[in-house]
């Protein structure tokens, strides 16, 4: 247990080092003023391009027993159904969405209150964290806004840890 917590402080800072990675100053405009950076959702490519990803991660999750995706064995077991699926699909596609600066609001329940009672192990969630990083290779989406993106899911650990 202790070699897994600290290879995730490993994954971890290294995905806050290559976030943190400038590429410098902002473009100019042309009169002056600096042209604002693009937000991570549109460097992503948009809602299609999250959407897609999300599509690949849920059925690579729930295809990983390693993840428990349907937290079987906790009071918060989960019915893959189509429709529960197509449910949390566009729940993960706004809360992506909205993460990362898209204008798509997330309405859902806070992370804490989503993961009540389904009891995910660091390594569970570390599991699902690389299937995420898989899909976004798959799409080949660049080092930078891959590692950008988990830096953001990685700051949920907390509230969804051992809830």
């Amino acid at each position: 247990m202790r070699s897994l917590k600290f290879a995730a402080c490993i994954v971890i800072g290294l995905f806050l080092l290559a976030g943190c990675k400038s590429d410098g100053d902002d473009a100019d405009s042309g009169n002056g003023q600096p042209v604002p950076a693009k937000s991570l959702y549109e460097r992503l490519g948009g809602k299609e391009a999250i959407t897609l990803v999300v599509d690949d991660f849920v059925q690579r999750a729930m295809a990983n027993e390693s993840v428990n995706f349907t937290r079987q064995g906790t009071s918060a077991a989960w019915d893959p159904t189509p429709a529960n699926l197509m449910k949390l699909k566009a729940s993960l596609v706004a809360y992506v969405s909205s993460i990362t600066g898209g204008p798509v609001k997330y309405l859902g329940k806070d992370m804490a209150a989503a993961h009540a009672g389904m009891k995910i192990t660091d390594k569970e969630f570390f599991t699902a964290a690389a299937d995420l990083e898989a899909s976004l290779i798959k799409f080949e989406v660049p080092q930078v806004e891959r590692a950008e993106l988990l830096q953001l899911v990685a700051a949920t650990r907390g509230d969804v840890v051992g809830k």
